[in-house]
């Protein structure tokens, strides 16, 4: 097999190149033994996570899974280290923006092979595409998030709004409704966007915008009208329009919920999985709602970036490994572990069950809508993405939403700063 190194691991110590594979059992007549490195995080999905690997061991006694349990801070480091050392776990749990530069990098087993057409027909074309690799498929998607607007229903009938219904509800309707919902006492929006980078690409595909062209160290950044005008909406919806509480903007989407919760704003853009923090913290007299998906002049698109589940390519047992994964991601287990971490299953029919678990329970019909319109997108592909994005995008588009810049400048700011990077 070809020597492979991850560059930005430059440095290793010793210590950590001289860790050992994973995998064993079969030298000893034992079952083979596949380590799981989890990320799950939240006790519920522990729970979920661990309920599905004992199933799968008391079905499979010649395979036995072992957890390992690893947070999501520092992973990619962590990683880094471990291929570098022959240390990977046979199975990695990671998102597709971070395990894409692993499987260019040769560290991933190709699984198209692996890959059963009944799990392969069920994941949709465009989340698909977003673990697909040079024609490979190095991952299988698990757990999706989009971006949803959750709204008080009794503020927006003071203010005589219709409550939007239907399939999908116009960009530009938000803004009117924000305006018509700011009083002197309260704004219409509050909008988390502290770090707002990963809002804007998330978004941008239903204005038309892709941020990129091509992939890999030859990706080309292009900066146009459809990825200029989210943060030019947000723009004028702050400054013109005057119906987004100012403080939003420099907060996150978790610290910007107490404004949500205090009546302080209507409306609130938030990561889907909120639907389970509001219903657990929100007051129990706030009557609220997920509207329907957001839609612009392409569509209703976000770009998917889902947790995934892969396979080291020296795992000595990737066809088990792989076979596990089958299991782990089948309708049931993937509707169960969605519904414990509050977001949205990757394949259409987990999507189903978990629609069919909780309906009736608040703002969740929307939300799991909204993964119909979830698909890949060029960021993930692009080798110096996450580094623009730290470095230059996530600084820039905080200057313009604090006025110190203006679009030209914002847009001069984010070309410039990804031909400094990549020249």
């Amino acid at each position: 097999m070809q020597t492979r190194f991850v560059s930005v691991a430059a440095g290793l110590s010793a210590t950590a190149l001289l860790l050992t594979a994973c995998g064993s059992g079969e030298g000893d007549g034992g079952p083979v033994t596949l380590e799981f490195q989890s990320l799950s995080d939240q006790p519920a999905a522990i729970e979920a996570t661990e309920s599905i690997v004992a199933a799968w061991n008391e079905a499979n006694p010649d395979t036995q899974v072992e957890i390992v349990p690893a947070g999501w801070d520092g992973i990619y480091d962590k990683l880094i280290t471990q291929f570098n050392g022959g240390a990977a776990p046979d199975i990695i749990h990671y998102e597709a923006a971070g395990v894409v530069p692993f499987a260019v990098d040769g560290y991933l087993a190709d699984l198209s092979d692996h890959m059963s057409e009944a799990a392969r027909g069920d994941i949709p074309p465009g989340v698909l595409d977003s673990v697909t690799v040079d024609g490979r498929v190095i991952a299988y998607p698990t757990e999706m998030q989009s971006y949803v607007v959750f709204a008080n229903r009794g503020m927006l009938e003071d203010a005589g709004v219709d409550v939007p219904t239907g399939e999908t509800m116009a960009w530009e309707d938000l803004r009117e409704i924000a305006l018509a919902a700011t009083t002197p006492d309260a704004h219409g929006l509050g909008w988390g966007l502290s770090s707002p980078t990963a809002v804007f690409m998330a978004m941008a595909p239903a204005f038309g915008g892709s941020y990129f062209e091509g992939s890999g160290p030859d990706a080309a950044l292009a900066i146009g009208e459809g990825e200029m005008a989210l943060p030019e909406l947000v723009d004028a919806m702050a400054h013109e329009d005057r119906s987004i509480l100012p403080v939003t903007l420099t907060q996150s989407g978790t610290e910007a919920l107490p404004s949500f919760y205090a009546g302080d704003v209507a409306m609130t853009v938030q990561g889907s999985f909120q639907a389970a923090n509001i219903a657990a913290d929100a007051p129990e007299d706030l009557d609220w709602v997920v509207l329907p998906p957001l839609e612009g002049p392409a569509g209703p698109w976000q770009a998917a970036n889902p947790q995934t589940l892969s396979v080291n390519i020296d795992s000595e047992h990737v066809e088990e490994s792989a076979a596990f994964i089958e299991f782990f991601t089948s309708t049931d287990n993937l509707a169960a572990l969605n519904e414990a971490d509050s977001l949205i299953p990757a394949t259409t029919s987990a999507r189903e069950v978990m629609g069919s678990s909780l309906e009736g329970e608040n703002g969740w019909d929307a939300v799991l809508a909204s993964g119909e319109y979830l698909e890949s997108s060029p960021y993930l592909f692009v080798d110096a993405y996450a580094q623009w994005k730290d470095t230059v995008a996530t600084p820039a588009y905080q200057r313009f939403l604090a006025q110190e810049i203006d679009a030209d400048g914002l847009a001069a700011e984010l070309e410039n700063g990804w031909e400094e990077i990549t020249r």
